[in-house]
C-alpha cells in the first residue's frame, strides 16, 4: 500500500538543491508545519542566511528577506522592531550564526529581542567546501583539519546554545536532533514552542539548535550519517531544553 504524505501550504511543492540525506529539507517541513498548524502564515517573515539554506525562499512559502552573512538577527530585530505584529524567524547554520554572526546572535539575545532563531548545526561549512567550523568536534576530519581537529591548534567546539542559556534576554534555549522519528518529533515541538513564545508576545528570544547531518561532507552515507550524530555528536551537543 502506497503511503502518501500531504504537503502543508507553507511548503512549496518543488525539488530542493540540498544533497542526499541533508537535514535542511527535514527543518524546513517541520518549520512550514508549524506555520500552518499556528495559523500564522501570513504574518511571518523568515530570514533566510547565506549558507547551504540561502534559497530557502524557494522552499517556505512566506514573506523572505536574504540577508549578509551572520547578519540575520540584526536584520530580524529591525524587521520585529518595526513590524511588531509580525512573526520573525531566522534560519541560520552554524558557519553563519557561530562563526561570522557570533556577536549579532549574543547582543540580540542580550537585548531580549522578540525574534525566533532556528540554528542548524551540522558541525562543519556546508556550501563552501567542508571547511572546519566553530562546532566541528574534536578529531572530526573536515577540508581544513584533515588530521582532526585538534584542541591546541584550532580550540574546542563552540556550545552555543550553553552560552546563549546565560543571557538573560534569551528566554527559551533547546537543543534537538534530527537523527530518527523520535528525535524529529521531539524537535517539531521545540520548533512550535519557540513560534508560540513569540505568538504570545513573550519578552525575549527563543533559540532551537538542531543537530543536522551532512553526509556529503561527512564523507558517510546518509544512515551513518544519523548514526553519528547520536553516537558522537550528542556528546559534545547534549541534547534537551537549557532554559525556558
Amino acid at each position: 500500500m502506497k503511503t502518501v504524505f500531504a504537503r502543508t501550504p507553507s511548503l512549496k511543492d518543488c525539488t530542493t538543491h540540498y544533497c542526499p540525506g541533508c537535514g535542511h529539507g527535514i527543518a524546513h517541513r517541520l518549520i512550514a508545519e508549524t506555520i500552518d498548524e499556528l495559523g500564522i502564515r501570513g504574518r511571518t517573515i523568515g530570514i533566510a542566511p547565506v549558507g547551504c539554506a540561502v534559497l530557502m525562499y524557494d522552499y517556505i512559502d512566506v514573506d523572505m528577506v536574504e540577508v549578509a552573512h551572520g547578519r540575520p538577527p540584526a536584520v530580524a530585530t529591525g524587521m520585529k522592531r518595526t513590524n511588531p505584529d509580525k512573526i520573525v524567524f531566522s534560519y541560520q547554520g552554524d558557519g553563519d550564526l557561530a562563526a561570522i554572526g557570533t556577536a549579532e546572535i549574543i547582543h540580540a539575545a542580550h537585548r531580549a529581542e522578540q525574534i525566533t532563531v532556528i540554528f542548524i548545526n551540522n558541525a562543519v561549512f556546508g556550501m563552501t567546501g567542508g571547511q572546519m567550523a566553530p562546532t566541528t568536534i574534536l578529531g572530526q576530519v573536515t577540508a581544513t583539519t584533515p588530521q582532526g581537529r585538534n584542541r591546541t591548534g584550532e580550540g574546542y567546539p563552540l556550545q552555543v546554545s550553553e552560552i546563549m542559556a546565560l543571557l538573560p534576554g534569551a528566554i527559551y534555549v533547546e537543543r534537538c536532533a534530527l537523527s530518527g522519528p523520535a528525535a524529529v518529533r521531539n524537535t517539531k515541538k521545540a520548533i512550535k514552542h519557540a513560534f508560540e513564545l513569540q505568538v504570545e508576545g513573550a519578552e525575549g528570544l527563543s533559540l532551537v539548535e538542531v543537530l543536522s547531518p551532512c553526509p556529503t561532507y561527512w564523507r558517510m552515507p546518509p544512515a551513518k550519517a544519523m548514526e553519528w550524530i547520536e553516537n558522537e555528536m550528542t556528546k559534545v551537543f547534549p541534547l534537551g531544553r537549557l532554559k525556558g
